[in-house]
């Protein structure tokens, strides 16, 4: 809608209010946009994101919700600097303080994911180096007694590799 069928169709809604002038002005609904709209671009461009991550990342890492932890805690921050930088005129100090324990409580629940999302990619991490180095055991073995290929020489590779 645009504006003005908006206007109109809260008019039509509401008449009662719209009689009394208890409606939103004209400004107040397009700042009220306006915000609606960069919410729904952050939405949209957060959307974009996972779903590149998505196509674009081999998830045994978990690398999407490192991403999308990385962005909650970008969205915390910026709320918490909002909200420092409301004057006290706006805002009961009461509401502020049960808004900023809101706000601790998430971040520590954030931070104890993004803990365990840390020790799931090290888990994970160590799991593929012990893949890879059995697969690389496996190899050595396989080579046997093909030419050119010592014993001597075989040790070297395991110590190398770090393989028992």
């Amino acid at each position: 809608m645009t504006l003005n069928e908006l206007i109109a169709d809260l008019e039509g809604r509401f008449p009662e209010e719209a009689k009394r002038g208890d409606l939103p002005s004209r400004s107040a609904l397009g700042r009220y946009g306006q915000n609606l709209n960069r919410r729904l671009a952050a939405i949209r461009a957060s959307t974009e994101a996972a779903k590149i991550i998505s196509a674009n990342a081999e998830d045994s890492a978990d690398a999407r919700s490192e991403a999308l932890t990385a962005m909650i805690q970008t969205e915390l921050f910026e709320s918490i600097m909002v909200l420092q930088e409301a004057s006290d005129d706006t805002m009961e100090p009461g509401d502020r303080v049960s808004l900023l324990a809101k706000a601790a409580k998430d971040i520590a629940t954030l931070t104890r994911s993004s803990v365990t999302l840390k020790r799931y990619q090290a888990e994970a991490e160590d799991r593929g180096r012990a893949k890879l180095l059995a697969e690389q055991a496996e190899a050595l073995k396989a080579m046997g007694g093909q030419g050119g290929v010592t014993e001597e020489t075989k040790a070297r590779i395991r110590d190398a590799l770090g393989i028992a």
